[in-house]
């Protein structure tokens, strides 16, 4: 009932969701049938949830590079996220992480579900890894390499200052962007892009996850994960965990706008790294967690919600960004929505209230700079009244198609 209770939810939604599910059906079906490789996509799908389908519609060569990058640092992120597992044992894994990628004979139990399965047959990643060419090997070793020396300082290290949340984001996000963008070089099909640009592409993603993350990292067990930088949450709370409770709500509420607010500043590199994209699958593939992520802190913005529960952008809006994320008229438009509904969520009495609405309107300059505003399409609910026997016909429609599709 997934995409029948969003439907039912939203009827505007349900052309975008109908094409997301078909898709999502024909990509299960373009699995290479080797043993490892086929591990692999199955194994994108079920840890990389959406971003799969962009994944898989990059040229072959490239999707298969990009895949095994994902699966092997998500590999690496399992064993840094696994908080039963001792320092002691955790950092010589993850600054040796790089290597084990060319031994086939090397796996590591930690992690839950997917995670502990991806961990347990991790074999068939290291098979699929030696299969790539040569640019797109080096180009992940050294990221890899990079990351868990990084992650292994922050095993030891809390985030205290602004510099140190950069820096940890840089570690586990930034150098990400940095390999995709040599990824994307080695193919022959991108300039190599500036790794400051790279960088901030990672960093806007990485801030939006650790400041949507908050509840769940802070009731980790056995032990909680903390982020968020002491030199932001010690205006507001004695202790990270204190924001979580009723009694700290306004306080708990200024924290998060100042952290979003601090995300926003990344914007304008991550819009100028779109910009000069020539391949469009590759633009894809960049622009919509990018999409996703603005979309994201728009909702977070002035929400308690995100120390009670969870905040995500609806299925159906998600499956819009999917669908329609084709140029960069989309972006522009999409961060120009999304900024403008985070612009009229700012108070005036928030501490942060100045430097919150500086920077949204330096994203809409930029956006309407581009002068692509008047051809972008709407991606926040256009308030359209939908005809009770047209949702019937779209919910025969999809039956039919999803039954179809099933079966072939």
């Amino acid at each position: 009932m997934g995409i029948l209770g969003a439907i039912l939810k939203h009827p505007e939604d349900s052309y975008s969701l109908l094409k997301l599910k078909i898709a999502a059906i024909h990509a299960e079906k373009q699995i290479p049938p080797e043993p490892h490789w086929a591990f692999c996509f199955a194994m994108l799908h079920k840890v990389s949830r959406s971003f799969a389908l962009v994944i898989q519609q990059l040229n072959p060569e490239l999707r298969n590079a990009v895949c095994i990058f994902y699966l092997v640092l998500r590999g690496l992120d399992t064993v840094e996220d696994d908080t039963s597992i001792s320092s002691d044992v955790k950092v010589p894994i993850l600054e040796s992480f790089h290597l084990h990628m060319y031994d086939t004979s090397w796996h590591f139990s930690c992690g839950t579900m997917n995670y502990k399965i991806l961990m347990d047959q991790f074999r068939h990643v290291s098979t699929a890894f030696l299969e790539l060419g040569t640019s797109y090997q080096e180009a992940i070793e050294d990221i890899t390499k990079r990351m868990g020396k990084g992650m292994a300082k922050f095993i030891c290290k809390q985030v205290e200052t602004i510099d140190d949340y950069d820096e940890y984001c840089h570690y586990v996000a930034g150098l990400v962007g940095l390999g995709l963008s040599k990824l994307f070089h080695a193919s022959g099909t991108e300039d190599l892009a500036p790794d400051s640009l790279s960088n901030s592409m990672g960093l806007f993603l990485q801030k939006t996850n650790i400041i949507r993350d908050y509840l769940e990292d802070i009731n980790e067990i056995p032990k909680s994960r903390m982020f968020w930088p002491r030199e932001i949450w010690s205006k507001y709370a004695r202790k990270l965990e204190d924001l979580k409770y009723e009694e700290f709500s306004s306080e708990a509420v200024q924290c998060l706008n100042e952290m979003v607010t601090n995300a926003l500043s990344h914007v304008e590199d991550c819009l100028k790294y779109m910009h000069v994209l020539r391949d469009p699958a590759i633009f894809r593939f960049c622009a919509i967690p990018q999409i996703m992520s603005i979309g994201t802190l728009a909702l977070c913005y002035n929400n308690l919600q995100v120390f009670r529960g969870v905040v995500k952008m609806r299925r159906g809006v998600v499956a819009k960004v999917i669908d329609q994320t084709k140029t960069m008229a989309d972006v522009y438009g999409a961060f120009f929505d999304f900024s403008c509904m985070l612009q009229s969520k700012i108070e005036k009495n928030d501490p942060n209230a100045k430097l919150a609405l500086n920077r949204v309107e330096t994203i809409q300059k930029v956006c309407m700079a581009s002068g692509l505003l008047s051809k972008r399409r709407f991606y926040l609910d256009d308030g359209k009244p939908y005809i009770h026997l047209a949702l019937m016909m779209v919910f025969f429609l999809i039956t039919v198609l999803i039954a179809f599709f099933y079966k072939k």
